[in-house]
């Protein structure tokens, strides 16, 4: 992961934490997080000229990326 992909993931997961602070993955339907986190996607969209929905994927992608990288660290 790149040091712009690592700036990307935690400006997002920064705004997802007030905007959602008190978030239960499980409990909250997707589509409401989205919702939620619209607002800072669009705004990364329209930084980098890319569509929403591209901005959405690299985040979901990133998310994952993490949490292999934190499951990795984790086994050691």
């Amino acid at each position: 992961m790149t040091t712009e992909d690592r700036m990307l993931l935690k400006r997002i997961n920064d705004y997802a934490e007030k905007v959602m602070p008190d978030l239960v993955t499980n409990k909250i339907i997707i589509a409401q997080q989205i919702t939620k986190l619209r607002p800072i996607l669009q705004e990364i969209a329209m930084e980098k000229g890319m569509p929403v929905e591209d901005v959405l994927v690299k985040y979901m992608d990133l998310q994952s990326a993490d949490a292999v990288e934190k499951e990795k660290t984790s086994i050691k």
